[in-house]
């Protein structure tokens, strides 16, 4: 069977993405997914089913034993058939040599940073843009190879970070130029023959490094902006930063806290009778914590005991 334009896409921002294609410019022909049991071996942050397309569109939706695709199954199904466009949206593993041959227009996704491929390679982007308290973000549209994140640029847009961006309001924004890039590429496959890239980049490799949820953990001996960054840039949909809870000096129990919301509280206020980390007050159930450099003050968290007053968080 022949399949014209064909998403990949494991998440929530796969399904507003696929919703918007075939609603909006073109019939998606397949949606190529990964099963609810590989979830279990590898970590998906905002990971959402979607069989329930192809009864609510009619689309079919091919789900994956491998998120690598390089089970016999898929590897089966792509020799078996015939494919156009491919469209990745929220796919976190490299796409290999015999799914990206099979696509005779190419395979493209998405991958920014606050500078130009190849700098900026490699994971988690959006996340690592917000936790080093970058103020851009240039989002291309790239055709894809058996390397991550090469420069083989089709376009590019750019979108601003700024200090009250979360990793969540960031996905917005990149999903608004994800849809205007898309566009142009529905608007160039339609034109027929080869899909133009520029492959002439000036810039230099760099690699983000992949973070898993224990680089959540907080430093209360860390500068106040590297935390809020570090907060705003791991909370959800992802696994969120966090921290342990000691009731009082000598207590020898510790609680697991998950901090999803805070921000700068004050840098002024003389602090110094407090260790950083140290809870100074409490006011509406939202602790003010010392800092190195200040003081933070926790919006929204959950855990196994509630903070008070001389608690200290470390």
């Amino acid at each position: 069977m022949h399949y014209g334009v064909v998403v990949f896409g494991v998440k929530d921002t796969s399904e507003h993405i696929i919703e918007f294609i075939h609603r909006e410019l073109c019939p998606v022909e397949l949606v190529i997914t990964i099963a609810q049991e590989v979830t279990a071996r590898n970590q998906v942050s905002g990971f959402k089913g979607l069989s329930f397309l192809t009864e609510k569109y009619g689309i079919p939706v091919f789900e994956a034993k491998s998120y690598f695709l390089t089970d016999e199954r898929t590897q089966r199904f792509i020799g078996e058939n015939t494919f156009d466009l491919g469209i990745v949206m929220g796919w976190q593993r490299l796409i290999p040599p015999s799914v990206l041959d099979a696509f005779s227009r190419g395979i493209f996704g998405f991958h920014g940073n606050c500078g130009y491929l190849p700098f900026g390679r490699g994971r988690s982007p959006l996340n690592w843009s917000i936790i080093l308290g970058d103020t851009r973000f240039h989002l291309n549209l790239f055709r894809y190879d058996e390397k991550a994140d090469s420069p083989n640029v089709f376009a590019t847009e750019l979108f601003s970070l700024n200090e009250h961006d979360d990793i969540r309001t960031a996905q917005y924004k990149n999903m608004i130029c994800s849809k205007r890039l898309i566009r142009k590429l529905i608007a160039a496959y339609r034109q027929g023959g080869e899909i133009p890239i520029r492959r002439d980049s000036k810039d230099f490799d760099s690699w983000y490094a992949k973070r898993t949820p224990a680089d959540g953990k907080i430093d209360f001996h860390d500068r106040t902006r590297h935390i809020y960054d570090l907060i705003r840039g791991v909370t959800a949909p992802f696994p969120g930063a966090y921290c342990f809870l000691k009731k009082g000096a000598d207590a020898e129990d510790a609680f697991r806290i998950t901090v999803w919301e805070a921000h700068p509280f004050d840098e002024m206020i003389d602090f110094s009778d407090y260790a950083p980390g140290e809870i100074v007050d409490v006011f509406d159930g939202r602790p003010v914590v010392r800092t190195v450099d200040g003081s933070l003050l926790i919006d929204r968290f959950e855990g196994g005991a509630e903070p008070q007053a001389g608690d200290l968080l470390y």
